[in-house]
């Protein structure tokens, strides 16, 4: 399979973010939080909800396209859709967004999502498995105690540490990078909570191998992203931070988490997928990425997906992130807002935000210089990301 050059690069870009404060109870219904989100993204873009003709949400999303719109006195929508599966999709909105704008279906898209997933419905908790395809793949395994997002990745995590020798603490480096990260981000839930190694190894077992530090949090909240074209950004107040490749995948044998029936189930195929349209669709190669934004639902696949990425070989995560090469000044500063393990887990989403930020200059973990950033999402399932950039 060939990865395709098609996309839109360079002719769309972001020019707005929001988000609402990241909490454990929000004390408001999920549609005003995608309402509060989106007015904040529309302020700092500069624009009027009037201005607004496109919509894209996920599937799972509980307030809906019109809902959002008319409350907030937008005249019509031309374009409205959703990308489907969880954190997999929120690089895929910023795809169907580009995608929708290059056509011209919309001048101005927002992308939202919002959620009270700890005061509401908890992701973490147990699955039921129920009368749909994946439910009946999920049959298989759900019988047997495998039930929670935890004990799916859990599985892989254990047969990656059988084949390539990983251990607890290597997870625990990512987990202790993203924290740092968070202790200095007033935003962030766990600001000026850092940890150390000592303490994600102390942290109660979940599912062995996962400590409760290696999994990321339970957060109420909403996050906007505003998509138009490069030539319209260049007469918004921010500096437009252009799209240069967005990409999904879903490799063979591909299940939502699982994915047990694959001849070898310690990598994420679904993630070199992606990984090739990206760098076939930017013109660009690992080394070019300046920092990055990694899925981090549950650390070990932070190490898989540096892998899968081209930025290590199969098996050398483990010492590529030795020696603080993740953190803010290292070879590969990742996640520099703390991620979905310290500052929210709203299916990624804010970690677009972060990438906008860190190209635009105002982030509060600035990476010197910064003009390329990779965002992933989505891991173990199908699985987005996308790569932005300073200039066109």
């Amino acid at each position: 399979m060939t990865s395709s050059t098609s996309f839109p690069t360079g002719k769309t870009a972001i020019v707005g973010i929001g988000a609402t404060e990241f909490s454990k109870q929000s004390g408001r219904s999920e549609l005003q939080l995608a309402i509060e989100a989106t007015q904040h993204a529309l302020r700092d873009a500069g624009l009027r909800p009037s201005d607004i003709d496109g919509l894209v949400t996920f599937m799972s999303d509980t307030s809906s396209e019109i809902d959002v719109a008319r409350s907030l006195g937008m005249q019509g929508l031309r374009f409205f859709t959703r990308t489907p599966y969880g954190g997999g999709g929120t690089c895929a909105t910023i795809m169907l967004a580009s995608l929708a704008v290059n056509a011209g279906l919309a001048d101005y898209v927002v992308c939202y999502r919002a959620f009270n997933e700890r005061s509401g419905n908890r992701f973490g908790a147990p699955a039921v498995p129920v009368a749909t395809s994946q439910g009946i793949n999920m049959g298989w395994y759900t019988t047997f105690g495998l039930a929670t997002p935890a004990s799916f990745i859990a599985m892989v995590a254990r047969r990656y540490m059988h084949e390539y020798g990983a251990t607890s603490e290597d997870f625990g480096r990512v987990a202790v990078a993203c924290r740092k990260h968070a202790a200095t981000n007033p935003n962030a839930w766990f600001y000026e909570k850092p940890i150390t190694i000592e303490e994600h190894q102390a942290s109660r077992w979940i599912v062995d191998p996962l400590h409760l530090l290696d999994c990321c949090q339970e957060s109420d909240g909403g996050v906007a992203v505003v998509v138009t074209s490069a030539e319209r950004a260049r007469d918004l107040p921010h500096r437009p931070v252009h799209i240069a490749g967005a990409a999904q995948g879903a490799a063979a044998g591909q299940e939502a988490m699982t994915s047990y029936a694959r001849d070898d189930i310690a990598c994420l195929p679904e993630m070199a997928m992606v990984g090739r349209q990206l760098w076939a669709q930017s013109g660009m190669a690992p080394s070019d990425i300046d920092c990055a934004i990694l899925y981090d639902h549950f650390t070990p696949f932070v190490l898989l997906q540096l892998e899968e990425l081209g930025f290590c070989a199969r098996g050398e995560a483990r010492h590529f992130i030795a020696g603080g090469n993740i953190e803010h000044g290292g070879k590969l500063p990742i996640n520099l807002h703390g991620g979905q393990l310290g500052e929210a887990y709203i299916h990624g989403m804010n970690g677009l935000n972060e990438a906008v930020r860190q190209i635009r200059g105002t982030a509060v973990n600035q990476v010197e210089d910064c003009r390329n950033v990779l965002v992933t999402a989505g891991t173990g399932v199908p699985t987005s990301g996308v790569v932005l950039r300073a200039d066109a």
